[in-house]
């Protein structure tokens, strides 16, 4: 499925489900809207799925890893063979996301879009390995960013095809940071200052370098802030690009994508950019500890559910949410209503 192909099969969410949803909630015997945003994910969901009997047991986690030239500006505290090894760690369960996928039931897909090197079991579906140094020239080709979106595209077609309801996004990229704070600072007009971050944790000298090394990515490159596969191919990467292809195509699939934190959040703006329709089709996770990351989910208007101060990335954020909305679907479908309860029906305030 090709970009076109995916923003254009992108519906409006289905009001008479979400009606439904909204109503079975207010017959539960409980305060009315008492559960607060997770009524409102559920019925959100309700709109996605296009049915009220919103049930979620097969969840998955993508994964987009891959390399950015750009660290070659010693804007990271570690070098990219980190990539690699912490992509493998998430097929035996050795990484912080693996763990809480094992005990959140949610499956787990590590992609290499575009690693620096080849490993032997992570899925390959390598657009280049790496990206060149944004610093000095364009990261990668528009037809390379548009490879990797379609990539991230056909991913949630086939996981879709194996049943899979829900999925969560998550990344590895040693210097992902970098390309992120990048491409916030085009698509928003700010400053890289305000928008760039420690990652996983720089020491002021390195923030510097960081921030400059942005500066001239985007003074050399001059993207286009009114096109975002032209700003994603000068200064991003292809771990975003192939997540920004996640998002596209759960709103064109009807799956509801859970976004984790900063750097998914950018690879979101992107896909909204793209096809304004997919908004809908995203839920918020967490607040992540980047400096940017507030300014990311005003600009797509999402609430996350958590903050947590987490920086870690992964999808660790994006998974963390699943058992809070296992606990929702839980009220919603087991709690008895009003009449059961024998209990007079609660109605708004006026």
């Amino acid at each position: 499925m090709t970009i076109e192909e995916a923003a254009g099969s992108i519906r409006p969410l289905d009001t008479k489900a979400m009606e439904e949803a909204w109503k079975h909630w207010d017959g539960i015997a409980k305060p009315l809207r008492s559960f607060g945003k997770l009524e409102k994910a559920v019925v959100q969901i309700a709109g996605i799925t296009g049915t009220p009997d919103v049930r979620l047991p097969k969840k998955g986690l993508v994964i987009m890893c891959a390399d950015n030239g750009v660290v070659e500006e010693g804007v990271t505290q570690s070098g990219q063979e980190v990539t690699a090894v912490v992509a493998e760690n998430f097929l035996d369960t050795k990484s912080c996301v693996s763990i809480m996928c094992r005990h959140t039931g949610t499956g787990i897909f590590p992609v290499d879009i575009g690693m620096a090197v080849d490993t032997p079991r992570v899925e390959k579906r390598k657009v280049a390995y790496g990206t060149k140094n944004l610093a000095r020239e364009r990261a990668m080709t528009r037809q390379e960013a548009v490879a990797a979106v379609e990539v991230g595209i056909e991913k949630v077609l086939e996981l879709k095809e194996q049943g899979y309801q829900i999925l969560a996004t998550g990344e590895m990229g040693i210097g992902n940071t970098t390309t992120s704070s990048a491409v916030t600072s085009v698509l928003l007009d700010v400053d890289p200052r305000i928008v760039t971050g420690r990652g996983a944790g720089l020491s002021s000298e390195g923030l510097e370098r960081k921030i400059q090394a942005i500066r001239r990515g985007i003074r050399v490159n001059r993207p286009d802030p009114s096109d975002p596969i032209d700003v994603l191919s000068k200064v991003g990467g292809l771990d975003i690009a192939g997540l920004t292809g996640v998002f596209l195509g759960g709103a064109a699939l009807g799956i509801p994508v859970v976004m984790d934190g900063f750097i998914s959040g950018v690879a979101a703006l992107l896909a909204v950019r793209i096809a304004p329709a997919c908004k809908d089709y995203i839920l918020a996770s967490h607040k992540s500890n980047e400096p940017a990351s507030q300014m990311i989910l005003d600009a797509l208007d999402k609430e996350a559910f958590l903050t947590c101060d987490m920086c870690l990335g992964e999808g660790s954020g994006a998974v963390a949410l699943f058992p809070i909305l296992d606990l929702a679907l839980c009220v919603y479908h087991e709690m008895s209503t009003f009449d059961e309860a024998k209990i007079e029906t609660y109605v708004p305030l006026k």
